[in-house]
């Protein structure tokens, strides 16, 4: 059974920010390392991502419009949400799992260059 992702993907950015936020704060970790993740997988900058809150821009056009995606995305990996981030098929699915993951690796200590694939 293939699950339906448009809800997900017309879900806003800036409805899911804050849990991005709250997660990494509750372990100690910043706004502002959560920022460097999205710069890094994006592309977006400090004024691109406001930009996104601030419109309440959904996923599907946050991850069309990101200026670049990391060219070294394909070295995340693992399991995120019961799903092994590099086998999903959907590509929009796939950027959002990477993000979570990302936040995820955050949470749980990880060291900002580990994270970053550096």
């Amino acid at each position: 059974m293939k699950s339906d992702n448009s809800r997900v993907f017309k879900m806003s950015f800036a409805s899911v920010y804050p849990h991005y936020i709250a997660k990494a704060e509750k372990k100690g970790r910043t706004k502002e390392e959560v920022h460097e993740i999205i710069f890094w997988l994006t592309g977006y900058d400090e004024k691109g991502l406001q930009k996104i809150l601030d419109e309440k821009i959904n996923f599907e056009t946050f991850f069309a419009e990101a200026p670049q995606l990391n060219p070294n995305v394909s070295k995340i990996t693992g399991v995120i949400c019961g799903y092994r981030v590099e086998e999903i098929e959907d590509e929009l699915m796939q950027k959002i799992r990477y993000l979570d993951k990302l936040i995820d690796e955050l949470a749980k200590g990880k060291k900002m260059e580990k994270i970053l694939r550096e």
